[in-house]
């Protein structure tokens, strides 16, 4: 008892001179609660006041910095899990010709022409682009001459430059890219890292059937999952 009550004394010669409840806490081991009691009615002034929620304030900054550091410390090392498994997963991946078709089909479901004509993929990511192109090259060994590639560009996009750029990505000679399209009605200046729309054609509508019977077929056998 005798004891509490020279607690009791300190913490209330500590909180005139304006510290904090806190760090009485921590200073005399003593419960919040029962310093709460002890320091009722002691009156801070006003700079006192003043400093104390000065001195809140920045624990409350420095806190959320904490709490920024931890959360973005646990999403890094979280994607950096994900990655590796990942590349795990993908490091056991055989590409064969009949994976190649169903990757190729459900690609082609997605991202092309459905009209019969030729098959036509559209695209505004040259690594996708090139990609799947690499594939299609792959499964099906295509005639070079029968490609024919079509740009869709804003008003303020270079067509000769970006010509040159997507003929090297896609191993497509520049005199096999059709009229190029522009759209009229986009006024802002575009971002530097966008290359336009792609339009990749290759003229073979019985090829373009059967990549578009293997993608029904597929949607029959994930219909029955």
């Amino acid at each position: 008892m005798k004891t509490n009550l020279v607690k009791k004394e300190i913490a209330i010669k500590l909180r005139k001179k304006g510290k904090s409840i806190r760090d009485i806490e921590n200073i005399l081991g003593v419960a919040r609660s029962t310093l709460s009691g002890w320091l009722y009615n002691v009156e801070l002034t006003r700079e006192q006041k003043e400093r104390l929620h000065k001195k809140w304030l920045d624990a409350l900054v420095k806190a959320r910095l904490k709490a920024a550091d931890v959360h973005r410390n646990g999403r890094l090392e979280r994607v950096k899990r994900i990655k590796e498994d990942t590349a795990k997963f993908a490091s056991k991946l055989t590409i064969d010709k009949t994976l190649g078709e169903i990757i190729f089909a459900i690609f082609y479901l997605a991202e092309g022409t459905k009209k019969e004509c030729s098959v036509v993929i559209v695209n505004s990511n040259p690594k996708i682009l090139k990609n799947i192109l690499n594939l299609f090259r792959y499964l099906y060994s295509p005639k070079p001459s029968k490609f024919r590639c079509c740009l869709h560009l804003r008003m303020d996009q270079s067509e000769e430059q970006l010509k040159n750029y997507w003929s090297k990505i896609l191993k497509i000679p520049k005199f096999q890219f059709i009229k190029t399209q522009f759209d009229k009605r986009t006024t802002k200046l575009t971002f530097k890292k966008y290359r336009g729309v792609c339009a990749v054609f290759y003229n073979d509508v019985n090829l373009q059937r059967r990549i578009l019977y293997i993608g029904e077929e597929l949607l029959q056998v994930m219909d029955k999952i």
